[in-house]
């Protein structure tokens, strides 16, 4: 397991510290046969995917499949990482039309996944919503920990909106700019974090929402704390129906390989829990799995936007604060949609349709979302996603 070290940061020429003392988290180096173990688990996996992957995307390359881009483009400041462009199936590609602008950001846990992951994701949405989505790259640990990758996204992104040859909509820019950003896992902590960096907040086109998809979004709790959170249902079959989740054998090796050793853990780049709210985007939009170890962060993440203020949004019904009986009721079975074995704080009121919890204003939840494909289940019926969102309305924001 990660070791982590409570350290005191405290200015005593401040008449003030007693007050102003702030706990720092840092990443300390694990013992050495663990750092084996690490190594030897992350650097065997690579060099096992590596030549799959390859293989993957030679026969591809030769016999695209559907969801297969229209453009892989290179750009000088990062040529090792090519940009996966989609276009709409009913766009005309000689026109002069502009396009509202989707970037993807894939997962692996910031040291494995793959751009190809996400394409069939990439096409579905550029098809069915009429934009412009573009998949970008990064370098992955541990040969590219923290902030490598960041700074990679950054740079792609910046060479991405100063092409003019995309039709990206450039009619209007911040806080109303027709671009967003989007990241699944890790990719939605990187999502949010380089929509921080300097270059890219005070971008003309700059994006103007952030969603964040099974996001892994505070690395200062190691793995094994954020299991306790996790429900589960004794109803689904094996493995779904354990208190254990399989993202628990991996988690320390990612963690080990991405942050860097005296890195403090609650760097707002390194966990975008952390961020300040003038600093993200102004719409944010948090989803998350319901069996998923992470989907607690997800749901404390939401809950401090909407204390920082967001609130419920338009057309949503606001049911009781948690702590009222009707909540409390709902919490123990007697809506549609109770869970068992669920020991979460904090969780979402998993009842039919779309609702709001009215002490954390969050804008939530479950039910069935039609055509939503649940990532634990895997029904096409969406059982068991949630959804937690601020003011941000996503989809409206290409809606012309």
């Amino acid at each position: 397991m990660t070791n982590l070290t409570q350290r005191k940061q405290r200015n005593d020429t401040n008449p003030k510290a007693d007050h102003d003392k702030e706990v720092v988290l840092r990443r300390e180096p694990p013992p050495f046969l663990t750092k084996l173990m690490y190594a030897g688990y992350m650097y065997g996996l690579k060099s096992i995917l590596g030549p799959v992957l390859w293989l993957r995307d030679w026969q591809e390359s030769r016999a695209p499949p559907m969801g297969w881009p229209d453009m892989i483009k290179t750009y000088d400041c990062r040529p090792q990482l090519p940009v996966r462009i989609f276009l709409p199936r009913a766009y005309n590609k000689n026109s002069q039309a502009t396009l509202p602008t989707l970037f993807t950001i894939h997962g692996g846990g910031f040291c494995i996944g793959h751009q190809r992951d996400d394409d069939e994701w990439n096409r579905a949405f550029a098809n069915t919503q009429s934009v412009l989505v573009i998949s970008l790259n990064y370098s992955k640990a541990p040969a590219h920990p923290f902030p490598t990758g960041l700074h990679d996204l950054e740079a792609l992104l910046l060479a991405v909106l100063a092409d003019a040859s995309l039709p990206i909509d450039r009619t209007t820019t911040s806080p109303t700019s027709r671009t967003a950003i989007l990241g699944f896992s890790a990719g939605a902590n990187l999502a949010l974090s380089v929509s921080q960096l300097p270059t890219i907040h005070t971008h003309p086109l700059t994006p103007a929402a952030a969603l964040s998809v099974y996001g892994c979004l505070d690395v200062s709790y190691p793995p094994h704390e954020k299991l306790p959170n996790r429900p589960w249902k004794t109803s689904l079959p094996p493995p779904r129906n354990s208190p254990t989740d399989g993202l628990i054998s991996l988690a320390p090796a990612f963690d080990w390989s991405y942050i860097p050793y005296g890195q403090a853990l609650r760097d707002p780049l390194l966990s975008p829990h952390h961020a300040a709210r003038d600093a993200l985007p102004p719409n944010v939009c948090v989803v998350a799995a319901e069996l998923d170890m992470l989907a607690h962060e997800s749901w404390r993440f939401a809950c401090r936007l909407s204390r920082e203020g967001f609130g419920a949004g338009r057309g949503e019904r606001v049911v009781p604060d948690r702590g009222s009986a009707e909540a409390r009721w709902r919490e123990l079975g007697g809506g549609e949609g109770g869970d068992e074995g669920c020991g979460v704080e904090d969780r979402g009121v998993y009842g039919g349709g779309r609702e709001v919890v009215e002490g954390c204003g969050v804008a939530g939840v479950v039910g069935t979302w039609g055509g939503v494909v649940n990532s634990e289940t895997g029904s096409g019926a969406g059982e068991g996603v949630y959804g937690l969102a601020g003011r941000a309305r996503f989809l409206h924001l290409f809606s012309g």
